[in-house]
């Protein structure tokens, strides 16, 4: 799933910092699609199409999240998802275009609120990720990536900045050598009414590889409360980057028990 559409996610299903500490035990099922579709530096388009099906467990300050997502990648065979280049880039529109689609990677996450938001305060969280290589190599590397990831948020009235920033450790499949990354996002929430918030996130990463690119994106992402257990969020994405992808959009859906 795009690491922008987890976070609208996220910024839906459990809102602000307060959410940790009041409302005890939760489960949250969710689905949606991620499409995105981009040149990434050479002269042919890959398109990427990813329906996700997510389970988040929140108890006390921890939440645990499990991601299994169906992807389906249309293009010359040279990026996978996240706009990891595993060849290097064409420079002719001739090279055959491939569709290959099925299980992708799972991602497993735990995420431990630090410090609980409150006036003046900052929220803290820490967050630790399993990308386990699940997928065939025409879908990832089929090798186990690992990240950590510090989020840093503090609502003033409605808006809340926030910035994240991350260190991921990928797992190098035959012929190439990926690098470790770091990354981060730096966006700000706004509360339009007590039912619906939006805003802007901007996602810069390390190129992974000596032949990909670094990531610069761009989204904005709208989110709304159907009722106390139905939520709907949706997102547009620019890239700026070779790595990234030149345009995308998403939707989720999500269901609290």
């Amino acid at each position: 799933m795009n690491k922008i559409l987890r976070v609208i996610f996220v910024i839906g299903v459990l809102g602000n910092a307060t959410a940790w500490a009041v409302e005890g035990d939760s489960t949250v099922l969710a689905t949606g699609f991620d499409y995105s579709s981009g040149k990434y530096g050479s002269a042919n388009t890959t398109d990427i199409l990813s329906i996700p099906v997510v389970g988040i467990y929140k108890t006390g300050l921890w939440a645990f999240k499990l991601t299994v997502p169906y992807v389906r990648i249309s293009g010359p065979g040279d990026v996978l998802p996240n706009g990891m280049r595993i060849k290097a880039a064409t420079t002719t529109k001739s090279t055959k275009s491939t569709t290959h689609s099925g299980l992708g990677d799972i991602v497993a996450a735990a995420t431990y609120n630090v410090y609980t938001e409150s006036e003046g305060n900052p929220g803290v969280d820490l967050t630790g990720k399993i990308k386990f290589g699940t997928a065939s190599t025409s879908l990832g590397t089929g090798q186990n990536d690992y990240a950590v990831q510090v989020d840093v948020y503090q609502s003033f009235d409605r808006f809340t900045p926030m910035a994240a920033l991350g260190y991921e450790i990928l797992g190098s499949p035959a012929g190439v050598d990926m690098n470790n990354v770091v990354y981060g996002s730096l966006g700000g929430d706004y509360k339009f009414t007590d039912q619906t918030n939006g805003g802007l996130i901007m996602r810069l990463a390390q190129k992974p590889s000596a032949i990909g690119a670094d990531q610069r994106e761009l989204s904005a992402y709208i989110n709304h409360k159907l009722d106390e257990h139905l939520n709907i969020s949706g997102y547009v994405l620019k890239g700026y980057s070779d790595g990234s992808p030149d345009s995308g959009f998403g939707v989720m859906v999500s269901s609290k028990f």
